[in-house]
């Protein structure tokens, strides 16, 4: 497995993973499948170009297996903060560690980004593994939000993690 920041040649393949990652775990993610399968893979190529946000692919050989993104906050109160988005692996590649090694990378980029004090992420409250893996590298839980997420008639609650970067090694 190798990791690696996207660039915008990779929107395509993103731009898959990430439809087939809304219809896999729609309550994971504030975006639906039917409003993204409407876009384009356009948008992300100039957001892999930016410096605010990082994207990162998890590939075994050529093919993408696992996404997240580090967003960081643009406004001057906020500057000090980043957040986890879009964290994805595919149902084969579960439990093979690729979560794992993707938010060390973006840990390990946040660390390298001038400001950035901590890292703050929402994990649907139902997602035991995923809980486990956010506090079995430091994050911790501040708070949920009940019915965060509606998908027919169904409500999902959110926690909200944080992990502050000055207090682990």
């Amino acid at each position: 497995m190798k990791i690696r920041k996207l660039t915008p040649q990779d929107a395509e393949i993103y731009f898959q993973i990430r439809l087939e990652a809304l219809q896999t775990n729609p309550e994971a993610f504030s975006s639906s499948y039917e409003e993204e399968k409407k876009q384009s893979a356009d948008k992300y190529k100039e957001r892999f170009q930016g410096d605010k946000s990082f994207t990162f692919g998890a590939f075994d050989g050529s093919k993408l297996i696992g996404v997240i993104t580090l967003l960081t906050e643009k406004t001057t109160k906020l500057r000090h903060r980043a957040t986890i988005l879009s964290m994805y692996v595919t149902l084969e590649m579960r439990g093979r560690g690729v979560a794992k090694a993707l938010l060390n990378e973006a840990i390990k980029k946040a660390r390298t980004l001038k400001g950035i004090e901590q890292i703050h992420l929402a994990v649907v409250s139902s997602n035991a593994s995923a809980i486990r893996l956010y506090s079995s590298l430091g994050f911790e839980a501040y708070g949920t939000e009940k019915r965060a997420l509606k998908i027919g008639e169904d409500y999902f609650d959110e926690d909200f993690m944080v992990l502050f970067l000055d207090e682990i090694n």
